[in-house]
């Protein structure tokens, strides 16, 4: 069992911190409590935007490539990410250099300029950035199927990085006021996982200290689930179509997601699921298929992914339905539930082995959780699992009202598709 340390700064900034023994790194995360279904439409794309802006240099470091020097100089490892729920910044390096590290990103995210010529040249970048995803079918269908699944009523529906229109349009005063509502010590956590020196709550303590804290925090739109196309289709002339099916599912914390992690892993989880061996196998409908859940604070999804020759798409998602209504009508046997909950236990284990993806499990429990769960504590709700419990997510979620699809290929007509997912 690890031991976890989690102190409160006098401001109000939460901090993790994890040793980690056998290793020379040190991975340095800050997560802040915003993403993109914080936003409104006018500024659908704020949150990711700011990512961006908090590397084009700060009071100290003028530029952005003074903060690269710096990082790549102690050969670091470090960038950023914003989802829908939340925005985090990490640097990884050998932990000599822990210092620098948390100087280095406490000063991005306390002083940075947001300089107006950095900002307007950083408008053209995200845009490419969003031409890329829409371009690439197998990046752009789950921001298609989480629009079907979420509809287009709420921020969940919409796409992180926003439209161009807005990265086009929204002002450093928008920008700056966001920022402020948000970037505060009482939304922000620091998770520094690997080999810790001694006096690493000191060193937190010095660089995070002077992080102001808002008296308040504007809360997100809870989800409120409204009538919703089941079909979606981007029309784009393809060989090779992208599928995304799925329905909506459960939240974080939400007793059934063991349940529904077991089911999918089932499914589609790994080479001997019944959806590689169906679809691929033994038909030889799809390179690759797979399936998994996406959970948010209040609601989820759970999406089958493939990609598919466009003249068997049909087919294939016949194949694809008629698997999932397996699980509804017929209990997994023994042997399937258990190699599915070791399939977990062992990535799990494999998953956490170093100091970064510790920093982000601790992080993203920190943030979502109001008690913080161990990987031993998940895995024990795996291995709890019953088959019954499965059939029973199964039944809830696969019913013919919830399916939704998403589909970018030469297609028009969503009628036929739409009459297979019914099938359910």
């Amino acid at each position: 069992m690890r031991i976890i340390h989690r102190t409160k700064l006098p401001n109000g900034l939460r901090v993790v911190t994890i040793p980690l023994h056998d290793t020379q790194a040190v991975a340095v995360y800050v997560l802040t409590k915003v993403g993109s279904r914080y936003e409104t439409r006018s500024i659908n794309g704020i949150s990711h935007f700011i990512e961006h802006l908090m590397f084009k240099g700060t009071t100290k470091r003028p530029t952005t490539l003074d903060i690269s020097k710096l990082l790549d100089g102690v050969g670091a490892s470090y960038n950023a990410f914003t989802s829908k729920d939340c925005t985090g910044y990490y640097v990884k390096m050998n932990h000599e250099h822990t210092e620098l590290a948390l100087d280095v990103v406490s000063d991005m995210l306390q002083n940075s300029l947001f300089d107006a010529n950095e900002i307007e040249r950083e408008r053209n970048v995200i845009i490419e950035e969003i031409k890329m995803y829409n371009e690439n079918p197998i990046m752009a269908i789950e921001d298609l199927f989480e629009g079907a699944v979420f509809g287009q009523h709420h921020p969940l529906g919409w796409n992180i990085a926003g439209p161009q229109s807005v990265i086009r349009q929204v002002t450093r005063k928008e920008i700056i006021k966001y920022r402020d509502q948000y970037y505060h010590a009482g939304n922000m956590w620091v998770v520094v996982a690997g080999k810790l020196n001694p006096k690493i709550n000191q060193q937190i303590l010095k660089y995070f200290k002077t992080v102001k804290r808002q008296p308040r925090t504007p809360k997100f739109k809870p989800y409120q689930a409204a009538p919703a196309i089941p079909v979606v289709m981007r029309h784009k002339e393809l060989e090779q179509v992208q599928l995304g099916l799925g329905v909506r599912s459960y939240a974080y914390t939400d007793k059934k997601q063991a349940a529904l992690t077991v089911l999918s892993v089932m499914l589609g989880g790994n080479m001997s699921s019944r959806l590689f061996v169906e679809v691929r196998e033994k038909r030889g409908l799809a390179y690759d298929v797979t399936c998994s859940p996406n959970p948010y604070e209040d609601s989820g999804c759970f999406m089958v992914h493939a990609g598919l020759e466009k003249s068997r798409l049909a087919e294939a998602l016949q194949v694809i339905v008629a698997e999932m209504k397996k699980l509804k009508t017929t209990l997994v046997g023994a042997a399937e539930l258990a190699q599915a909950k070791e399939f977990i236990r062992g990535k799990t284990i494999l998953g956490l082995e170093d100091s970064d993806s510790l920093a982000s499990w601790y992080g993203r429990q920190s943030l979502f959780n109001s008690k913080t769960q161990s990987p031993e504590d998940v895995l024990k709700k795996i291995a709890n699992v019953t088959a019954a419990d499965v059939q029973a997510v199964a039944n809830e979620l696969f019913k013919p009202a919830n399916m939704h699809l998403a589909l970018i290929g030469p297609y028009k007509d969503p009628k036929p598709f739409a009459k297979i997912i019914k099938t359910i």
